[in-house]
Formats: C-alpha cells, structure tokens, sequence
C-alpha cells in the first residue's frame, strides 16, 4: 500500500515524479539535471532510490554530484558523461549489444552519456572511440561488434559522416548523434545533423544534436523487442 499510493506519481513538490513509467515504456523516468539546484536534483533522485529501481541524472555537474551523494552514497558520478547512476537491478533486459561508436575522442562526452544510459537500463553495451571516417581502418578492426551488435548509437561532429558508413556495413538499426565538435561551419553539429538526416543509407535514423541521452534510450527500447 505504501508503494500504491505514490503511483503513478509522487508530488515532490518541486517535481512530479513519474513512478508509473516503468511500467509504461518498461522503462524509467530520467532526471535532466541541467537547470535544477543540487539540493532539488538530490531531492527527486533519493526519492526514486528509495522505490528499488535503477536511477539516472543527466548533464549534472559535480555539485549536483556531490549533494546526491549525501543523500544516496552509492550512487556514481561520471564526470565526462555527466551522470550520476545508482544500479539497484542488475538484471540483464536487453536482447543483445547496444554498441556506442564515436568518431574522434572529442565525441567521447556524448557517447559516455549514450554508453551510460544505455547500460543503466539494463543493456549489455560495448563503446568503441575514434574511429572517424579519416581513418576507416581503425573501424573495419572491429568486425566482431560490426557483425554481432543489434543497435548501433554513432556520434560524430564534423561533417557527420560516420553513421552512413558504419549502416553501409552492418544489418542493424543505427542511430545516428550528432555531436557539436568541428571548426567554423560546423555550425555547433548543425552541419552533422544535416547530413545524417540526408543519409542514403535507410537503416539510419536521427536525434538531436549531443542527445547522447535519446540516442540511448530508443536503442534500449529497440534492443528489448
């Protein structure tokens, strides 16, 4: 009864917390940290610690870090992903691999972030860093994830190009990042973005710019089916 009664939300009075979406999507509400103090973030996030459940804050910083783990000392702040995770269900949920590639290490925020998410929500998930497109052998030397993973998450600034060659090699959903990494007109990922979503390869769908987040959790989605 005591579980019940804070379905299908529980009124924090700073936030309403959307308990009810595990059961919804299968899986949970994720606290956007960016925007919220450290003491309303540490707040919403002890009090979905406290229903069992794995929990997830994004784009926090280490203050926020610091007043959740007051609160919740187990819980793991990663400082270039920008995550705070509690893993309170270790149960595997996914299907198979959700690989994380990015094309250069300065896309390693945004596929930490995917990484990240992925794996709180149950995925078992390998990520592989730079290896863009000015360099295609450092790619092909990963035939075993190429040929065995069922989601592919690929970030990439610049022009964008590594999803459509990476959905030319594999049998796989890709879903493409980008990222707001390159010179000029770059244009902070709007180039990237541009051109993943006129990619020709049809196994290539589209997020946001550096919504490492997003990316994660469609592919969670798709990885349980």
């Amino acid at each position: 009864m005591e579980r019940l009664k804070t379905l299908p939300f529980e009124d924090a009075g700073i936030a309403k917390i959307d308990h009810h979406r595990t059961l919804r999507l299968g899986l949970p509400e994720v606290i956007y940290a960016a925007g919220k103090t450290p003491a309303d973030t540490a707040e919403i996030f002890s009090r979905m610690a406290a229903h069992g459940g794995n929990v997830l804050a994004t784009r926090a910083t280490a203050e926020h870090a610091a007043a959740v783990q007051a609160r919740v000392p187990n819980a793991t702040y990663r400082e270039r992903a920008r995550t705070i995770s509690l893993v309170q269900n270790t149960t595997e949920r996914g299907k198979g691999v959700i690989a994380v590639l990015c094309a250069g290490t300065s896309d390693l925020a945004v596929a930490e972030e995917a990484a990240e998410t992925a794996g709180v929500m149950g995925n078992r998930v390998e990520l592989v860093s730079d290896v863009g497109v000015a360099g295609l052998h450092r790619l092909l030397a990963h035939q075993d994830i190429l040929t065995s993973a069922r989601v592919f998450i690929v970030c990439a600034g610049m022009e964008g190009a590594l999803p459509s060659v990476v959905a030319g090699l594999v049998a796989a959903p890709v879903i493409a990042v980008p990222t707001s990494v390159g010179y000029g007109v770059s244009f902070q990922g709007v180039t990237a973005l541009l051109a993943m979503m006129n990619s020709c390869a049809p196994n290539v769908t589209v997020v946001n710019i550096d919504n490492g987040f997003g990316a994660a959790y469609v592919a969670s989605m798709i990885n349980r089916m």
